[in-house]
Formats: structure tokens, sequence, C-alpha cells
């Protein structure tokens, strides 16, 4: 299984760091495990909750208060194992259009 650092959660999610340890503070779902030396380590399921969550509170508007009730109710639902599979796809579609917004960048 993949890890992630904080730099590289922060390009893929398009989001700043500060933003993300923000996030870790107000969402009890939300704790990537630490490295030796200290520092953020992010798995893959880490990744596919930050997705879920940077959907709900961007794009359909929730409050904080709303998507963290809306991911306790999806990660505890019986079907969550689908949920889970499907926010996987979802990361790697996004993580490909960034590969190729990032191709494209460059080649201009």
């Amino acid at each position: 299984m993949k890890k992630y650092t904080i730099g590289e959660v922060s390009d893929i999610l398009q989001l700043k760091p500060h933003v993300l340890r923000y996030w870790e503070k107000e969402f009890s779902f939300l704790k990537p495990a630490k490295s030796a030396t200290g520092r953020r380590v992010y798995s893959e399921r880490d990744v596919h909750l930050l997705f879920r969550l940077k959907y709900l509170l961007y794009t359909r508007r929730f409050t904080m208060e709303g998507a963290k009730q809306k991911i306790w109710e999806e990660l505890s639902a019986p079907n969550a194992d689908l949920k889970s599979v499907i926010h996987e796809l979802r990361g790697d579609i996004l993580k490909l259009r960034t590969k190729i917004t990032d191709n494209k960048r460059k080649q201009e």
C-alpha cells in the first residue's frame, strides 16, 4: 500500500498543507500515521477520505459539521466497502486528471 507525504497529498488534492492539517484537527477520522521523524504519512484510505471531504465541502457546499456527519454515516453504513471502492476509483481518476493537467502545463 502506497504512503503519501503531506506535500504529495497537497499536490494531489490541490489544497494547501495548512488546510490538511486543519482538517485533521476538525475530523477525528483523519489520523495520518507519523514517521520515525514525526512527519505525517497518509495512507490511501486517508487520501480517499480527504477526496470525499473536499468534494462535500467545496462541491456540495456542506458545512464542516454536515460533512463530518455524512462521512461518519458512510463509514458506518453496511455497504461501506462498496463506497470505499467507489472512492478509490474516484481518487484514481482525479490522480490521472492531475497528471494530464501537469503534462499539458509542461508542454506549454
